[in-house]
């Protein structure tokens, strides 16, 4: 109550892609596809997961997760996203928006930290084969998944807090498609500029730290890969590779150039493109990117669909 009595603002305008009023019916029809097939692709790797035994391991629970965050990452961006292209403006509630940057910070950081941990997976398995099993037990992994989880609800909490405790006077239009940090704050009638410099630091340490142990996870990986005697091997351990690393940069690249930059690094409408790439993008490309490339997951897929043909013939 005591936020609501420091700003004279009960609700944010979204403005979308309003000044281009011809290209919006057909971004809503390209952004409906995409979530409905985000939902789709995270949906089928969560059940294939959770179905087959086999896959019971921390490279493929990991997988599930991130496809949990996913799934739960698009929810919270897209059903308003589409909102706001099938309007001219769309208004949002004070306390919505606050809930959908939480939200977003929530699974953006909680994304962050499980790449990092499955970055660190794939190094224990490649570099460390044979104490593998020990280096990631089951307990390791729920340490791993549990850290990620809670650095996620830590993240957003301080930061929207923090956010949304600054007097929202005027005007009220955010020029973007969702309430991302960096557009509302724009918004603030007061001096913002301790909390750029804790928002900058804090992005450092959570998309940074997380994206320079990756790569040098990697680093290693290389030339432990390129040590391996078997061409087979040598390929399967690429290929597991490759998809965590395609992810990871679809993710980080975007989001990066969306949180470190100057305030006047790019045009309102260059950094509603950036925002795309990592809300709509990675969430439809990781379950492409991971089960495509992965021989299990296919197996696994293929296993699954043959017993539920079955069953339905006898």
């Amino acid at each position: 109550m005591k936020r609501q009595n420091q700003s004279s603002v009960v609700e944010f305008i979204l403005l979308g892609f309003s000044n281009f009023p011809e290209l919006q019916e057909q971004l809503f029809g390209v952004f409906l596809v995409v979530y409905l097939g985000t939902l789709m692709g995270n949906a089928i790797i969560i059940v294939i997961i959770s179905l087959e035994q086999s896959l019971h391991v921390p490279m493929y629970l990991f997988l599930q997760n991130l496809s949990v965050v996913d799934v739960s990452f698009s929810a919270v961006i897209m059903p308003e996203m589409l909102v706001v292209l099938s309007t001219e403006k769309t208004s949002i509630s004070f306390v919505s928006c606050f809930a959908q940057m939480y939200f977003i910070l929530f699974f953006g950081g909680t994304e962050c930290f499980l790449l990092g941990a499955m970055a660190y997976d794939r190094f224990a398995a490649i570099c460390h084969p044979l104490s593998y099993p020990m280096i990631m037990n089951k307990r390791v992994f729920m340490k791993l998944v549990m850290f990620s989880w809670v650095s996620g609800i830590m993240v957003a909490t301080m930061q929207t807090t923090w956010v949304f405790s600054f007097p929202f006077c005027g005007p009220n239009e955010i020029n973007h498609l969702f309430c991302e940090t960096p557009p509302v704050l724009e918004l603030a009638c007061a001096d913002t500029f301790l909390f750029e410099i804790y928002a900058f630091t804090g992005t450092i340490l959570i998309v940074m730290v997380p994206f320079v142990l990756i790569l040098l996870s990697y680093i290693r990986i290389l030339f432990a890969i390129l040590k391996m005697p078997s061409a087979t091997g040598r390929q399967k351990a690429f290929s597991t590779c490759a998809s965590h690393l395609t992810s990871v940069t679809l993710f980080y690249g975007t989001a990066n150039m969306t949180y470190i930059q100057p305030k006047s690094g790019y045009s309102p409408e260059t950094k509603k493109v950036m925002s795309l790439s990592y809300s709509l993008l990675t969430p439809l490309l990781n379950p492409l990117i991971y089960s495509l490339r992965n021989s299990e997951m296919k197996r696994a897929l293929m296993k699954l669909w043959r017993r539920k043909v079955d069953s339905h013939i006898f």
